[in-house]
């Protein structure tokens, strides 16, 4: 393995002059700045191979999700909140948005990945407000359950794909405590209605088999009810961490969740979301697309802005590439802190066998790591992918197909294997984690082309950026 002194050391690139505006034209949507001088994406990006192993330390963007929930808690927060090291793409963009547009005092610094909103105490400002969300879906549905702890009449929308993911649990959850809100349409999608004039206190029932962000959305509004709540997960519960995510960012902002059960969550009646600052860790997500690449090429990749004990449910992908024969490192480390994966580039890659449920968002990463697998691999309990910014199990599968991968798909698995590699134009199905993994296939062999590669955008506008310089180690 390589020594220090000759790693390359990435620094996060969040945008510097607004909210996911290097892709989007000359000037800062939000604040109405230049823009940085990053040249838009073309229609078509070919992917150059790296040509081996790697070596290199980055620290990545913000987490979206810890991002949003800080922002939804700030809003409701008893004072100003300032956020460090915040998230500024798309989906935190359309949150920071709405709380403008229902008359918050919100200030951002994207230069300096910073976000300031001066909660009210649980009063939402504006008595009226039409909201677009385009498609973030943590939006969306945060919104959703805290605008009920005020008084006034909301619309939430978003696009053409928001449209056509469910809210009906959510939404028969909060009516069935008494919430007058309904979905425009009575299709159990967006956009959302809400006349509201408090969230009343009682037993929430979410059905956890679509999304973990029904039960969270509630959760953070749960504190500002006006009795106490209960909120129960029933059916197959997907994606967990990330309501243990929300259980523990709330206790950062001051407000403690007991417990009756794996299942079922008490949070604090009548307490506050405190005022002050809040660090968000970088995006374990994200994180997962430079990890993967010391199996797919061999060599050594840090991340030094996650949290060894990271409450993000993808902090737990390294574990993966540890039973795929990679080797892990977590803590204290001669790059920096963080976590490190390395491998030997002519060590044996094992295939892999996992159940997925609780972190599907890292199913598209460990895909494009399969390619190079020695032997087939297989996620299981997955469907809900389905219901992500595409139907990311159909779209996987077509796309693996095209790269040349045998590929098998069920209702709520997928096997791949690598067969032979085939150059291919990779179609991205606007969906951000489609064009950020499968362009690590063409960092490993040539041929690879991702279309529409500007939905990076949602989550990492400067994803291409960041592997650009990869070249450099």
């Amino acid at each position: 393995m390589a020594s220090n002194a000759g790693r390359i050391s990435l620094a996060c690139t969040a945008p510097r002059g607004g909210l996911a505006c290097p892709l989007r034209g000359s000037r800062c949507c939000a604040l109405n700045l230049p823009c940085p001088p990053t040249p838009p994406l073309p229609e078509r990006l070919p992917i150059e191979p790296l040509g081996g192993p790697v070596d290199f330390q980055i620290a990545v963007p913000g987490s979206k999700s810890i991002t949003n929930r800080a922002l939804l808690m700030g809003a409701l927060a008893d004072g100003p909140v300032t956020l460090t090291g915040a998230l500024f793409a798309d989906d935190p963009h359309f949150m920071l948005e709405a709380l403008r547009t229902l008359g918050f005092d919100v200030e951002t610094h994207p230069e300096e990945q910073t976000a300031r909103v001066v909660g009210l105490g649980g009063r939402i400002p504006s008595p009226s407000a039409e909201l677009f969300v385009g498609n973030a879906g943590t939006a969306m549905r945060f919104l959703a359950a805290g605008l009920s702890v005020g008084r006034g009449h909301f619309r939430l929308d978003g696009n053409a794909r928001m449209r056509e993911r469910p809210i009906r649990d959510l939404v028969d959850g909060l009516r069935n405590l008494g919430v007058a809100i309904r979905c425009e349409f009575d299709n159990g999608c967006p956009p959302v209605v809400l006349d509201a004039d408090g969230l009343p206190g009682g037993h929430a029932r979410l059905d956890g088999s679509r999304s973990s962000q029904y039960a969270s959305a509630v959760l953070l509004a749960a504190p500002y009810a006006q009795e106490p709540l209960r909120v129960e997960v029933t059916g197959e519960f997907v994606s967990r961490p990330y309501v243990e995510l929300t259980l523990h960012a709330m206790h950062d902002f001051g407000v403690e969740t007991a417990r009756d059960g794996d299942r079922i969550f008490l949070p604090a009646h009548g307490r506050r979301y405190r005022p002050g600052t809040y660090a968000v860790e970088g995006d374990a997500s994200a994180a997962t697309y430079f990890l993967a690449l010391p199996a797919i090429l061999g060599g050594r990749a840090t991340v030094t802005n996650l949290r060894a004990d990271s409450a993000q449910g993808d902090a737990a992908f390294a574990n993966l590439l540890e039973r795929m024969g990679c080797r892990v490192r977590r803590g204290f480390l001669p790059g920096g802190f963080g976590v490190e994966v390395s491998r030997e580039p002519h060590a044996r890659l094992a295939p892999l066998e996992a159940d997925l449920n609780d972190m599907p968002d890292v199913v598209q990463t460990l895909a494009a790591v399969a390619l190079f697998a020695d032997g087939r691999s297989r996620f299981t309990r997955i469907a809900n992918l389905r219901l992500k910014e595409t139907d990311r199990l159909a779209a996987l599968h077509h796309e693996l197909a095209h790269l040349g991968a045998e590929v098998q798909e069920g209702p709520d698995w997928l096997e791949v294997a690598p067969g032979r590699p085939c150059p291919a134009d990779v179609k991205t199905y606007d969906d951000h984690r489609m064009a950020m993994a499968l362009a690590l296939v063409g960092l490993a062999r040539p041929g690879v082309t991702i279309l529409n590669p500007a939905c990076v955008a949602k989550t990492y506008p400067r994803y291409f950026e960041d592997l650009t310089k990869l070249r450099h180690a």
